[in-house]
């Protein structure tokens, strides 16, 4: 009797919140019994109680004769016997220590796992514990759909941390501004203007390209993708792309940075003399009309001017009136400015002068031979010649000359 009772007295009590440790006896469907040292108990372990993973398979968490650091949950009474058995949890044990863990650290880094999508953001785990990240801490722009997130492991600080209210908050977003500054600032502290580097095509928009440097989204504006004009983005670039780009402007305090591609490819101008000079006839298409004249584009990405008194002999009120966009006419070179990148070209010069227009010059050349012998053999006298108004207003402007 004195063994026996020894033997009770030896044997502790065991209380809700208590941490034991215990033998794994067996592993049955979605639970596991064990032994609770010291006790002469058994507890169940159950696949909720270990892990946060509703797939897991239980045989693959625990084994029998492994020993494990628990939780004491509650008493469960068995319905048809008298038997008590305690309920445990090592998922929740690992939580009160993640959450003696987690006070005081506010704002450090900790890696969490994405775990699934809730209303308004992200559930997360940290060493066993449930955090949340709202979907506005998610990333510098404002994240719609946070599925993407589940499943995959990060880094993020730290925001909130309450053990009573079991309020654990943290923020994705402060982390990846810090991380893009840090890379902004390695960046900037090797670009300089003029330099060519190399980037990837990160996004295209109406307006151009951003390219990926390494940490700094540069812009290249759609007048810098293309020697031609108003191309596409779409139609040069694409996602993804390895482009070299020069450098054009750095702005580090707003975090800019304008980048060139056709700068690092040879340009239409590039050796254009040897192309055309002045006198050339070519063939070229009308691609633009103007108040003064229409370009013609003569080599691709050249267009020429002609200029509305270039177009014709006749009198041209309006290039529109004598040409059209996309019509095929023969120019000729007047001048090439490769400089200023400018080409003078001309349609009438090609064509045969009108017989009314040949006529006319003639007669102005013999008024101006008259007037000159007039002014070469006479003595101008106005109060003694007796000519008409024409030619007296004529030989007065001879004598003042």
């Amino acid at each position: 009797m004195n063994e026996f009772e020894d033997l009770l007295n030896s044997v502790s009590q065991v209380e809700p919140g208590d941490v034991v440790t215990a033998e794994v006896l067996t592993v049955d469907a979605n639970q596991a019994n064990v032994a609770i040292a010291g006790t002469g108990v058994e507890g169940v372990l159950t696949l909720r109680e270990l892990t946060n993973d509703r797939d897991a398979d239980i045989n693959d968490l625990v084994k029998p004769g492994e020993t494990l650091e628990l939780l004491v949950l509650r008493q469960v009474v068995g319905k048809d016997t008298d038997t008590v058995t305690y309920l445990v949890s090592k998922k929740r044990l690992e939580a009160r220590k993640a959450w003696d863990k987690l006070v005081g650290r506010e704002e450090e880094v900790v890696t969490v796992k994405g775990t699934r999508a809730v209303k308004g953001g992200l559930s997360v785990e940290f060493e066993g514990l449930r955090g949340f990240i709202p979907a506005s801490m998610l990333d510098t722009r404002f994240v719609r759909n946070t599925e993407r997130f589940v499943g995959q492991e990060f880094d993020a600080k730290i925001k909130e941390v309450d053990p009573k209210e079991n309020r654990f908050i943290l923020s994705r977003r402060e982390v990846v501004e810090a991380e893009a500054a840090a890379a902004r600032a390695e960046v900037f502290g090797k670009l300089n203007v003029g330099d060519i580097v190399t980037g990837k095509v990160a996004r295209i928009t109406s307006f151009g390209a951003f390219i990926d440097l390494g940490g700094v989204d540069g812009l290249v504006h759609l007048t810098e993708l293309s020697h031609e004009r108003n191309v596409s983005p779409k139609s040069v670039v694409s996602v993804g792309d390895e482009i070299e780009v020069k450098v054009l402007d750095l702005n580090e305090e707003e975090g800019r940075v304008s980048l060139s591609l056709k700068a690092t490819t040879p340009g239409p101008w590039d050796g254009v003399e040897q192309k055309l000079a002045a006198g050339d006839v070519i063939e070229g298409t009308v691609k633009r009309l103007t108040d003064f004249g229409a370009f013609v584009e003569v080599l691709p990405g050249i267009d020429g001017l002609v200029h509305i008194s270039q177009i014709s002999h006749k009198r041209v009120e309006s290039p529109k009136d004598a040409l059209k966009v996309g019509q095929e006419v023969t120019v000729k070179v007047l001048e090439v400015n490769a400089a200023d990148e400018r080409v003078s070209l001309s349609i009438k010069a090609l064509e045969e002068r009108p017989a009314q227009e040949e006529g006319k010059k003639m007669r102005n050349a013999n008024h101006v031979l008259v007037v000159q012998n007039v002014k070469k053999n006479v003595t101008l006298n106005f109060q003694k010649l007796k000519l008409d108004s024409q030619w007296l207003i004529c030989l007065a402007i001879l004598n003042c000359n």
